[in-house]
């Protein structure tokens, strides 16, 4: 029987969801054990990862003129990572983090192994293979975002403008999943879907998402 695209986001998600245990850092910030220090380092990590991510995606939405769909969704995301930079800001300024310590700082390559490989698809992967890779990531990361925000407020006094990084990302966002869904619909019913690719890079993505958060709970 023909899957539809939603069928197919859910069963990839579920395939690909993160073992709990592969984020040590989440559940420490949750509980309000880590450090200010890590958290500055989380944001500075993502000062590089924002702006790699949407420099990736517009680059996939330039690639995908046969999938006009799957540029719908890049375009979509490059817009959203336009919009959070400013909000990390906060967040980092929240974190002590200044303009010198930026410029500064050296990134941590177990950071940056994500951010490669979302440049790495964008050179080599299919678009539309892609946007199934990335939509079943986004999952846990949108979790992960929702947990941060909640603790950022509880045990480290955060206002809503250093919160509002996690905040944007925690949120649902359905005009992008049905962008998603119509690229995955486009690809299954024109044949541009591999699904076996697809779940290979999405299983890296998330191996090198949880090599993100390790990286950061050996600091913690």
């Amino acid at each position: 029987m023909t899957r539809t695209a939603a069928e197919l986001v859910e069963t990839t998600t579920a395939k690909l969801a993160p073992d709990p245990q592969a984020n040590p850092l989440v559940p420490l910030i949750a509980r309000g054990e880590a450090s200010r220090d890590t958290l500055a380092t989380l944001a500075l990590e993502q000062h590089w990862v924002i702006p790699a991510d949407r420099r990736a995606f517009l680059h996939l939405a330039q690639r995908a003129k046969e999938e006009p769909e799957a540029a719908a969704f890049f375009e979509t995301l490059a817009e959203g990572e336009a919009l959070a930079g400013p909000k990390l800001e906060a967040f980092a300024a929240a974190c002590g983090v200044d303009a010198p310590r930026t410029e500064a700082y050296e990134p941590l390559p177990g950071c940056q192994a994500y951010p490669a490989y979302v440049a790495w698809l964008a050179l080599n992967a299919s678009p539309t293979d892609t946007v199934l890779a990335i939509t079943a990531n986004f999952s846990a990361w949108g979790g992960y975002c929702e947990r941060i925000a909640r603790a950022l407020r509880a045990h480290y006094g955060f206002k809503d403008e250093a919160c509002a990084f996690f905040d944007f990302f925690a949120k649902p966002a359905p005009e992008l999943d049905r962008k998603a869904t119509a690229a995955i619909q486009a690809g299954l019913d024109t044949g541009f879907l591999n699904e076996e690719l697809a779940h290979g890079y999405g299983r890296l993505l998330q191996n090198y998402e949880a090599m993100f958060w390790a990286t950061l709970g050996q600091l913690a």
